[in-house]
């Protein structure tokens, strides 16, 4: 009983950490008149699903003037470094 209560503080003190991970989607999106296309990455907050990463990208790129076509993937800060590059100048702006 006395190695149990260690670890269940131990264990409670860590959900707060995986909850509060960080949370990132790629997605793909357009602006018509004339076609334009890009590819961003964004931060997203939970939950961290495809739904509601499109439901809150739709509302900050519509706010910009852009269409969002679709949402590529959710990942966590691992996957952030290799999509860098291909982002450009829509890493992390939305």
């Amino acid at each position: 009983m006395k190695h149990i209560v260690p670890l269940l503080v131990c264990a409670v003190l860590a959900l707060p950490a995986t909850a509060q991970a960080a949370c990132y989607a790629d997605y793909k999106a357009k602006q018509d008149s004339p076609l334009r296309l890009h590819y961003g990455v964004a931060e997203i907050s939970e939950p961290c699903t495809p739904a509601s990463a499109r439901q809150q990208l739709q509302t900050r790129l519509e706010q910009a003037g852009w269409t969002l076509l679709n949402v590529v993937s959710v990942f966590d800060e691992t996957g952030l470094a290799e999509r860098k590059d291909s982002a450009g100048p829509n890493f992390l702006r939305y």
